[in-house]
Parts: C-alpha cells; sequence; structure tokens
C-alpha cells in the first residue's frame, strides 16, 4: 500500500500527472501556522524530541517503467540540494546504490555536490543496498549481493557507507535479517510495513534479534514516510501515541514521495515555525545516522526485544505476477551455480572468470528484486522489462557455467570413437545421488547400452522422452553419484542394459517404486501410500492431494487479507495418461480442468528414490480467484517450518498466508511416531498450513496495480495479471523423523542447482575422468556460494549452518592438499576468504573484509 492514500484527489491527479517538479516547486499545502502563534500543545509536550528527516521515497519501478525512474531520481535529487541551499539546516537522507550509480552516469557535477553535502553531515547515505527489495522473496545470497555491491558502490562513488538498514516500503521483513545487515556494516534498521494495525511490537524502536542472535537497533516508522505539506499534523499524531515508548526521541520523515519529489517549502517553512512555537516539542534538522548515535549513547539495555520475523504486509504479494518470481528464483541460482564453478575452475582448471559480467547480471537481478518488481505489484509494460532483465542475467550465468565446464573436459581423455561421452558437474559440496539426462544421437546408438562410470562401473539407466521426434536423437536417463563440487564423466556405448532389481513402474492411474504407491483418482486427486509405515501420506488418502480454487476479490497487494479459506471449486474430470514406465523413471501425466482453465501435472518416481517429482503446467484464465495445491498430511499436532533466507522459521499453523522460499515442511505423529511431508518448489512463495493442511499459493488473478479502495467495474476493460501458460517443479519429500534428520535444505538446494551436463567429443587428455574441488564434512553445513573476491584473486567461501544447532566442521580442498576446520553457531553465516598461494583462511564480512 502506497502512501498516495493519503493524499486528497487532487492532489493525487497532479502528482501522477505532473511528477516531481510539480510538489517540489508548488506543493499543494495546508495553510501553515503564522510565527509566534500560540497553540494547543500537551502540557508535557516539551519533553519529547522530534527529528525531523527529510527524505524522498522514489520508486523507482510502480505505476511507471525504469526510464521514468531515472529521470525522478535526477530531479529529486535536484529538488533536496536546491532546497539545502535555502536552508542550510536542512538534513536530508536516501538509499539505494543503483540512483547514485546513475547520477554519477549522467550528471557527475551532481554527484560531486552531493559528496559535498556528505562531508558536512548534511546528506545521509543510507539503506547500503543496491535497492530497498522485498525483504520476503530474495534468496538469502541474494540479500547478501544487495549489501555486497551496494556499500562497495557507496564507498566508491560517495567515499561512505552505510550505516543504517532502510527498507520503509517493503511488505514484511524475514526474521533472518539481523544477522545479514549487521555482517554488512549496518547495526540499525528502520522500516515501516507491517503497521500497528498488522503487527503488534511492545515498542517503535527495540532489539530486532535474529534466531542466531545477532541483534540490531530497530525502528518503526510511525504514521508514513512521506508528508509533503504542514508537518505539524504529522507532529501531533506522533505525540499521541509516544507514551509508554522506550524513548521521548523520535523521527519524523518530511517530503514528497513515491514518485519522488523530497521536501518541499511548505514542509521546510513548517518546520521553522514548530521550532519557536511555545510550549511545543523539540524540533531539529537530524538525519538517521545522528538520531541512532544519540540513542545509542544513552541506555537502550531496557528496549523491548523482539525475536520473529516483521510480518504481514500485502500478503497477494507473496504470490501475484508469477513470470517475474520465478525468473527472480531462477536467475539467483544460475549465478550461483555459475560462480560456483568458474571461480573453483579458474583455480584447478584455468577457466575463465567473467567477473564484470557477474556483476552486471547481478546488478540487473538486484535491481528487479525492488519490493514493487518482485512483489509484482507495478506494470505490465514493467513486466515485460523483467523479462528481459533475467534473460540477460541467465544469458550471462549459462553461457559462464558452459564455457567453465567445456574448458575442463576438454582436458579430460575420451578416446573411443564407439563410444559417446558425457561430463557432469556437481555444484555442491557434498556428494550428490543425481539422475542426469541428455539427448545424443543421429542414430549412433543402440536403445541397447552399456552405461559406465569412470571406473568402469556400470550405471542404472533409461531411454526415456526427448526434445525431438525422429531424427535420430534419443535422450537417456542415467543415475550416478557425483563427487562433492565435481565431476564424473559418464559412457555410453553398445552393450547390454544393467537390469534394476527394484524398478519404478507405471500402469493404468498408478505409478509405484518400492518406497511409495500413488493412485490418482478420475477427479485428479492423489493419494500417497508410504510402503515403509504402511501409512496413507495424506489424511484423505485417494482424496488428499487436490488443486483447489479459491475465491479472491482482493487488489493486486491483497490489502486488509490475512487468509484466503473461501473454497469455490477444484480442478477435476482427470484424464490420466502413462508417460514412462520405467525401469529407472516413471510417469504419469495427469490434465485436468477448472473453467476455462487446464492443469497438466505429470508425477514421478524413480527407483530407489524416497523422493516424488512433479512437472507442473498451468494454462490459467481466471479472475478473481486463486490456485492453491492442498496438501493434507495425516499428522497429529503439526508443526509447519518455513525455509526463509539463509534460515528457518517455525510459524502457527493457523491458516495464514505467510511467505518462505523453497520449501515449507509439516511433521507431527502418526501412530505415535514422528512423520512428516516436505514441498520444495522453484517459482512459488506463498503459502498457508491449517491444522494438518499444508498449502501452496499457485497463482491469482487479479489486475494489473489494482489498488484499493478503488472497485472495479464489471462493464470495463482491465489488464489481468497471471493469465495463460506457466509452469514451474515439485518435489515432495514424505519422511519418518523431522526435516533436519532428512536433510531438507540439502535435498532443496540439489532440487533447485541440478548438475551441469555437457557433451565431450572424442579427444585425448590428461586430467582424471572424475575429480573432487571442494567438499564439507558435516550434513547441516552448506556451501551455499563460491566465488572470486571483489578485489585480488582469493577464493571467497560462503557456509550457511541449516539446522539451528552448534556444530564444528571440515572444509576439504582435496586438489591443494589443505583442510581448514572450524565451528558454526546456530543459524551463523560464516564467510571464508582463502589464499591459495599462502594456503590460508580468513573469516571476512559479507562486504569480504
Amino acid at each position: 500500500m502506497k502512501n498516495t492514500k493519503n493524499l486528497s484527489r487532487r492532489t493525487f491527479i497532479q502528482y501522477t500527472a505532473f511528477g516531481t517538479a510539480a510538489l517540489a516547486l508548488t506543493p499543494f499545502a495546508a495553510p501553515v501556522i503564522a510565527s509566534g502563534a500560540r497553540n494547543s500543545w500537551p502540557a508535557n509536550a516539551a519533553k519529547y524530541k522530534f527529528n525531523m528527516i527529510g527524505h524522498g521515497h522514489i520508486d523507482p519501478v510502480w505505476l511507471w517503467r525504469w526510464a521514468e525512474g531515472v529521470s525522478v531520481v535526477h530531479s529529486t535529487f535536484r529538488s533536496a540540494l536546491d532546497r539545502m541551499k535555502e536552508n542550510p539546516e536542512m538534513v536530508f537522507v536516501s538509499s539505494s546504490a543503483q540512483f547514485y550509480q546513475w547520477v554519477a552516469d549522467n550528471d557527475p557535477k551532481m554527484l560531486a555536490e552531493i559528496r559535498e553535502r556528505i562531508k558536512e553531515g548534511r546528506w545521509n547515505v543510507v539503506g547500503g543496498w543496491w535497492i530497498e527489495p522485498d525483504m520476503n522473496i530474495p534468496s538469502g545470497e541474494a540479500m547478501v549481493r544487495q549489501g555486497l555491491y551496494g556499500q562497495l558502490t557507496l564507498q566508491r562513488l560517495l567515499g561512505k557507507r552505510a550505516a543504517v538498514a532502510f527498507n520503509p516500503d517493503s511488505f514484511g521483513h524475514t526474521g533472518s535479517l539481523p544477522q545479514i545487515i549487521k555482517k554488512q556494516g549496518m547495526e540499525n534498521y528502520v522500516f515501516m510495513r507491517p503497521g500497528p494495525h498488522e503487527k503488534t511490537l511492545p515498542a517503535d524502536l527495540f532489539w530486532w534479534e535474529g534466531a542466531d542472535g545477532t541483534r540490531v537497533l530497530t525502528y518503526r516508522i510511525q504514521d508514513s514516510y512521506n508528508d509533503e505539506a504542514d508537518v505539524k499534523n504529522r507532529i501531533e499524531s506522533m505525540l499521541s501515541k509516544a507514551d509508554g515508548q522506550p524513548t521521548n526521541s523520535f523521527m519524523a520523515f518530511y517530503g514528497v514521495g513515491d514518485h519522488g519529489g523530497g521536501p518541499t517549502k511548505a514542509n521546510l517553512k513548517s518546520i521553522e515555525e514548530l521550532k519557536v512555537q511555545e510550549g511545543a516539542p523539540a524540533i531539529t534538522y537530524s538525519s538517521m545516522d545522528k538520531y541512532f548515535q544519540e540513542i545509542r549513547a544513552g541506555k537502550t539495555e531496557g528496549f523491548p526485544v523482539v525475536t520473529d520475523d516483521l510480518q504481514h504486509h500485502a500478503v497477494g504479494c507473496y504470490t501475484i505476477e508469477s513470470a517475474i518470481k520465478k525468473g527472480n528464483c531462477l536467475s539467483e541460482a544460475a549465478l550461483v551455480t555459475a560462480e560456483k564453478i568458474a571461480a573453483i575452475g579458474s583455480l584447478a582448471w584455468a577457466a575463465d572468470y567473467p567477473r564484470e559480467k557477474f556483476t552486471s547480471a547481478w546488478h540487473k537481478v538486484l535491481f528487479l528484486q525492488f519490493h514493487d518488481s518482485l512483489a509484482g505489484t507495478s506494470l505490465a509494460a514493467h513486466s515485460e522489462d523483467a523479462k528481459e532483465g533475467y534473460g540477460y542475467a541467465l544469458s550471462i550465468a549459462h553461457e559462464a557455467t558452459c564455457l567453465a565446464i567445456q574448458k575442463l573436459e576438454w582436458q579430460i581423455p575420451a578416446e573411443d570413437p564407439a563410444s559417446e561421452y558425457v561430463l557432469v558437474f556437481n555444484p555442491h559440496a557434498w556428494e550428490v545421488n543425481a539422475h542426469v539426462s541428455y539427448e545424443l544421437g543421429f542414430g549412433g546408438i543402440s536403445p541397447v547400452v552399456s552405461v559406465t562410470d569412470d571406473t568402469g562401473k556400470e550405471l542404472p539407466h533409461q531411454w526415456t522422452l526427448g526434445e525431438t521426434s525422429g531424427l535420430g536423437r534419443r535422450r537417456i536417463l542415467v543415475n550416478t553419484n557425483l563427487p562433492p563440487m565435481g565431476y564424473r564423466q559418464i559412457r555410453i556405448r553398445k552393450g547390454n542394459d544393467l537390469p534394476i532389481d527394484k524398478p519404478a513402474t507405471a500402469e493404468g492411474h498408478m505409478i509405484e517404486n518400492e518406497y511409495y504407491r500413488i493412485r490418482v483418482s478420475s477427479k485428479g486427486t492423489v493419494g500417497i501410500l508410504d510402503r515403509e509405515t504402511g501409512k496413507e501420506v495424506f489424511a484423505n488418502g485417494a482424496t488428499g492431494c487436490r488443486a483447489v480454487i479459491v475465491e479472491d476479490p482482493s487488489d493486486t497487494w491483497s490489502h486488509d487479507v490475512v487468509t484466503y479459506d473461501k473454497e469455490i471449486g477444484a480442478f477435476g474430470n482427470a484424464n490420466i495418461k502413462v508417460l514412462e514406465k520405467g525401469p529407472l523413471k516413471a510417469t504419469l501425466r495427469v490434465l485436468s480442468t477448472y473453467g476455462d482453465s487446464k492443469l497438466t501435472i505429470d508425477w514421478s518416481l524413480y527407483a530407489g528414490s524416497r523422493n516424488i517429482e512433479a512437472n507442473v503446467t498451468l494454462d490459467w484464465h481466471e479472475r478473481l480467484k486463486m490456485l492453491k495445491f492442498s496438501f493434507p498430511v495425516d499428522v497429529e499436532s503439526p508443526e509447519a517450518t518455513y525455509e526463509i533466507p539463509y534460515g528457518f522459521i517455525v510459524r502457527e499453523t493457523n491458516g495464514h498466508e505467510d511467505p518462505g522460499q523453497r520449501w515449507i515442511d509439516v511433521t507431527g505423529k502418526q501412530n505415535g511416531n514422528t512423520y512428516g511431508l516436505t514441498v520444495i518448489n522453484d517459482a512459488k512463495y506463498g503459502y498457508n498450513v491449517k491444522g494438518n493442511d499444508m498449502r501452496i499459493s499457485v497463482v491469482r488473478g487479479a489486475v494489473y496495480a489494482h489498488h484499493a479502495p478503488f472497485r472495479l467495474n464489471p462493464d470495463d476493460e482491465y489488464m489481468w495479471m497471471d493469465q495463460n501458460v506457466q509452469t514451474f517443479r515439485m518435489m515432495l519429500v514424505p519422511h519418518r523423523n523431522t526435516w533436519k534428520e532428512n536433510n531438507i535444505p540439502r535435498i532443496s538446494a540439489e532440487f533447485l542447482s541440478v548438475p551441469e551436463t555437457v557433451y565431450q567429443g572424442i579427444h585425448p587428455g590428461t586430467m582424471p575422468k572424475s575429480g573432487s574441488f571442494l567438499s564439507i564434512d558435516k550434513p547441516n553445513v552448506m556451501v551455499s556460494a563460491v566465488k572470486k573476491s571483489e578485489t585480488g584473486s582469493d577464493l571467497i567461501i560462503r557456509c550457511v549452518e541449516t539446522h539451528g544447532i552448534e556444530t564444528g566442521a571440515t572444509l576439504q580442498f582435496p586438489s591443494d592438499n589443505f583442510i581448514w576446520n572450524g565451528n558454526f553457531g546456530k543459524n551463523e553465516i560464516r564467510t571464508l576468504r582463502y589464499n591459495r598461494k599462502r594456503k590460508t583462511i580468513k573469516e571476512v564480512n559479507l562486504l569480504e573484509e
């Protein structure tokens, strides 16, 4: 919800039509009280202090495209600098490294002027991130990169980094944030959403504590970060809520915002008048830096402590605009994988590490994480811009990955002209059992083949569905173990098929392997029998898993919505077809319908695997409705755990809509034993759990940038979101014991970042046919990122403890004959800097220092 809701209709029209300059130079202000006039301030008003924070909130995209945002940044900064010339006491604050980069590129003289104001202490650089992003949907590593590229850019352009993290307009804030921002050099945080009507906090100034124990001093903005006219009303409103706060000192924001603008002449005039009013609170121009310095200079030990995440606001934003959310997820994963392989390759086999390209790609992804972009609350035209941006990032990532592995495969012998060879690279620092596939052909390979690894071991395999029809090409699916952060060569030649003792099979409406029997009803509902427990995974047996339609008349943001719970239908009338009969993989295609929409799910089981895969294709044509996948897990006393950026959180099973990352888990008791189900996906971020019913929010049917209280007219035409075809993948992991004991974080990482496979030509080579370059020994510690350092040529290795358990772990570098041992606290993020020449590792912060 933007602050335009507080503007009059006339002001809003002027705001949208004429933009920054009109509001800055000719503000639509309420009349101000004449200087020296008496005012009816409360008797105790003088004991309070209000630090006036000059601000001009800029959405670089929202009801406009990014190119207009560039212009808004320039005019807002120009207006702020002009006001500062007129009023030598005024202080201005601004965030977002991207804004300063635009200024540097387009107006170097303005950048020099800003640097002078910074030296004077009158221009306060805050935020420290590339942009003010959504604070739920970006991955943990993306949040690290926001600060890495943001802080280093601020240092380069302005000679100063941010000390205060600032995300006033983001729609909720993940509970793992305190550790991240503190390790980026910021010990203070300022936000506004959720407001008091959405989340009750003990105070507006408090210590926010993450799961690892890190605390940051946090301030919730009262009322608004925008104020375009006389500030007296804002001060009076804040004063009425001052009792019970742990401090008598507050920050009051003023200035035109959203489409930029900044402090107005009317703002400044009203501030000057308040400063001399009898009985008024103390009024002073200030900055966020100065405010927190003054607060910290006093006693803060008694401030309340909040250990929760800061939710909820605009819960529809977890789901709306599917393409942007999928583009974000895939781009993040592809860039992390590419960096790992290129960085390791640059040391081990002289691969190129395209640092500048990686940086450019990350900048694009980070910009698209701006809250009105990633949340899906901007224009349809911006969605097209986002599609281009994700394509750019994915192209860089995929090219870097391919070229790095190709340079490796050229050095590995593949010398039998009667054989076909592929090289498979595992981007994870632990051994992975993987199902890899590749299309081979032009008629040179018989369907009856022998598939072996580098040791000559026969591998299970199956010819499977390919992307071509005819022309002699066939896709082969192979099961193999891959070394940690390493590779293995696979050889295919004429020979005998390896029998699979316990195959996966498919027949009629059922697929099964040694662990599960999956049945699909004529309505398209799915039941799963766990053969090890002898119990159904879902509470309603064969009718358990459903594609449910829920009424959703809310606006794009879903303002004031807590849960989506009014079911009005479900997909049904299923057409069921066997696609693959095994023995390695069995697949059942289920095509069902609802209204004008079609849902196709390919359910797959692999021989010997406890994981169930589902490839989903949805052709959506519904409006003001929502699709949820329902998984009613057959357990008592359910506990719901959600992955969050570089962490996890347990939430109530009350049916409320919640944000999450790649996986969600419900675990409870089944016949007295611990049992649960995890669902992993590669594109969705909205979930809810009511009792034992775990649901993924798949898609909504809202209008672009529809903001309540505006009501849609059924006779008018609108641009509807998320119509037509979209695809995504899911994995279901039923499990005995807890998700921790089944190491769900690793399974989800393997699901999202699959091994990379390249074709080998026939050539000699000197490198071994398999190898490992980096490994971690403890299952609850993940190597989440490997990259070259931003300065120098060191290797940066990021490790994260994923189970909330203190542990010691060992990193091994087999090709360097080097070992590092270290301890990890609960949920701790540790960043290590490896100098290969000196064979040394030192811990650094998230800025690599």
